[in-house]
């Protein structure tokens, strides 16, 4: 503690400008201030300010060190702040959002447990085969499934899931079985612009190696549930994610098809914006979710 108090000490300094004003916003004795970076620059080992008699000047050893007590104190207070949070009873309205089908068959039920024990928060779920910004949107967290891009969001991993193609066994018998991604050239393709949106798919080399291959679209849609019913009704391969057709492969109406060649698997996460203002009953979501949402993709594998 001593120590995070002499850091403290050191950032107030050069963030106030002098000693006089570092005192005065920690409340103490310029006394105190000076004896503490005194204290501080010896168990360092060097000095970290130039000082007059009307200026403060950061060393390079200082500037450094600065800038590592900043992050340091940040931590500190995060940390803080979190278990402070976490002591708190949750209450307020929680806002969410994932992809549709993930959505309904995991995060609704995962979310109704949560509500049930937590009396005090009520929910609002959107469901959407989209990137939703969650600042823009007011969310307060989401499900992602593909590789994040926006750095300023907490990222939790849940688990994976596969790219995967799939057709009836109606179609099959019609059209023939495709036995490399060039046979599909000479299939009719139904394309969930959710998970491929462009006019190729995406598969494994064998090699390490990605390749795209053109597809003949024969119906496009944003919405799950039609391509997955144009494919069950044996009107084309169709590309989903693996737990989007896991009922029907199950089921026999559809079959997996070139397995060899699917593209590496691809992250699913739970995100939210910064953890230092995060609120209680956010938190308190995150802790319950992220167990309960690891297990059931795992039992998925």
């Amino acid at each position: 503690m001593d120590k995070l108090r002499a850091m403290e000490t050191f950032v107030r300094i050069v963030e106030a400008g002098s000693l006089t004003a570092a005192a005065g916003a920690l409340d103490t004795s310029l006394t105190s201030v000076v004896r503490s970076l005194a204290t501080l620059e010896g168990a360092l080992g060097t000095r970290l300010l130039n000082r007059t008699t009307r200026r403060i000047a950061l060393t390079d050893e200082g500037r450094e060190y600065f800038e590592r007590c900043r992050r340091v104190l940040a931590e500190v207070e995060e940390a803080e702040n979190a278990l402070s949070a976490r002591q708190a009873k949750p209450a307020g309205k929680l806002t969410l959002t994932a992809p549709v089908m993930f959505g309904r068959l995991h995060v609704g039920p995962v979310l109704s447990e949560f509500l049930a024990a937590q009396p005090a928060v009520n929910a609002e779920l959107m469901l959407f085969d989209r990137v939703v910004d969650l600042l823009d949107e007011g969310m307060d967290a989401a499900i992602r499934i593909g590789h994040l891009r926006d750095s300023s969001l907490v990222a939790v991993p849940l688990g994976t899931t596969r790219r995967i193609v799939c057709a009836s066994p109606a179609y099959l018998r019609r059209a023939g079985t495709p036995r490399h991604p060039a046979d599909l050239a000479g299939h009719r393709c139904l394309q969930f612009l959710g998970v491929a949106p462009g006019a190729e798919w995406e598969f494994s080399g064998g090699d390490g190696k990605t390749t795209r291959v053109p597809i003949k679209g024969l119906l496009a849609t944003n919405q799950i549930d039609v391509a997955l019913d144009a494919c069950v009704k044996g009107l084309g391969c169709g590309a989903f994610l693996d737990y989007q057709v896991r009922d029907a492969l199950a089921a026999g109406k559809l079959r997996r098809l070139l397995p060899a060649y699917e593209p590496a698997p691809i992250p699913v996460q739970l995100v939210y914006p910064h953890s230092r203002l995060l609120s209680s009953r956010v938190r308190s979501f995150v802790d319950w979710a992220v167990p309960r949402l690891r297990q059931r993709l795992l039992a998925e594998g």
